[in-house]
């Protein structure tokens, strides 16, 4: 069985790289599509061996920092819609924009496994509701006469792809929810995993901080946290970087640890001494609280998305109603560690196993 895997873009590391190295493991035969790969990337997959094919996006002028901004005016769909599929048997597609745009022939399985509709063109409001700086709040201000149109077109032009797609797997409830909602049609839910492997021998600390981790981008709301603890007088820091770094390091006015970019083994090391991790954003499915509580650690989240099916309420974490930073003081003055056991959070963190999403996708892949 000849087997393709397709992803959107190969720029960042974070959960959906992860799941795209999962399959390439799982398929190591197949040959990976995306639109543009990074040299981070590019000695990844040639360390791996992986046969790989990109877009002509590859070659536009500072693709790797200007790669979200083209996507605006269509290029990453031609640059799927380009690609030659079909030779193959079944196509895996891994997508949160445009990678279930590829065509494929009537024989061949397109299977998708969507970890969101396109947020950019279907939900922009909340997309760039938060963008206050550099270019991209020039783009937030033109929207209304420039960027809506192509947005619209790619609403439209999404909704034709998705009908193309064979068979979808959401990464959550919230996404198979989406799925229904944008495109009319059915999914099942596969979640992401956790590699639980890193942290079985993981020693749980008891910390003095409360910690988050994650790219720092003005969606994602790290100002809540910030707020919040300087408002308690609670000690807090912050793994990760980011284009809103600046206003935030601003906002926390010395009162807050920023620790930069961290290894997996001092994310560890963090994430084991910390009181609890700080999740403030809504996501779709969300990898770092499984993180937290592989680590034997709970997680304070927003109580909305796909948190709402990784974190118990009261056993492995607690939920703050509003994302707001009232919300979320009022949680943080009643949260205490010592309520909260480390072999429980463990323990729900390895019910979303490597192993048992791939023996998933497998079964998906062997019934063709």
């Amino acid at each position: 069985m000849k087997i393709a895997v397709v992803c959107d873009d190969l720029i960042q590391f974070g959960g959906q790289e992860r799941l795209v190295i999962a399959l390439l493991d799982l398929f190591p035969a197949a040959t990976l599509y995306t639109s543009v790969l990074s040299f981070r990337w590019r000695r990844i997959l040639r360390e791996k061996r992986v046969d790989h094919k990109t877009s002509f996006i590859q070659y536009f002028p500072l693709i790797k920092y200007l790669n979200r901004y083209y996507s605006v005016f269509y290029s990453h769909i031609f640059g799927m819609e380009a690609f030659d599929l079909t030779t193959y048997d079944v196509v895996i597609s891994i997508s949160s924009r445009y990678s279930h745009f590829v065509t494929t022939k009537p024989q061949t399985k397109h299977i998708c496994y969507m970890n969101s509709p396109g947020r950019m063109f279907w939900e922009p409001i909340t997309y760039f509701e938060h963008e206050t700086f550099g270019f991209l709040s020039f783009i937030k201000k033109i929207g209304d006469y420039f960027v809506q149109p192509f947005l619209s077109l790619m609403r439209i032009s999404d909704r034709v792809a998705s009908s193309k797609v064979d068979e979808y797997i959401a990464n959550s409830v919230s996404i198979k929810n989406k799925i229904t909602k944008y495109y009319s049609r059915n999914s099942c839910v596969i979640h992401p995993f956790v590699e639980y492997s890193r942290y079985k021998n993981v020693v749980t600390q008891k910390g003095d901080y409360f910690l988050v981790v994650t790219r720092l981008v003005s969606w994602k709301r790290v100002d809540l946290a910030i707020k919040a603890c300087i408002k308690l007088g609670a000690k807090l820091k912050i793994v990760g970087k980011g284009p809103d770094m600046k206003r935030l390091k601003k906002m926390a006015k010395d009162k807050v640890e920023f620790m930069g970019g961290a290894s997996d083994d001092e994310k560890i090391e963090l994430l084991s001494g910390c009181l609890a991790l700080i999740n403030t954003q809504f996501e779709d499915f969300g990898i770092v609280p499984l993180e937290a509580m592989a680590c034997g650690k709970p997680v304070i989240g927003y109580g909305n998305g796909g948190v709402l099916e990784t974190v118990i309420e009261g056993k492995t974490g607690l939920f703050f109603k509003e994302q707001k930073v009232e919300s979320l003081v009022k949680v943080l003055k009643k949260f205490n560690s010592d309520k909260f056991d480390p072999e429980e959070c463990k323990n729900q963190a390895k019910k979303f196993r490597k192993k048992i999403f791939l023996n998933k996708i497998k079964k998906k892949v062997d019934v063709v």
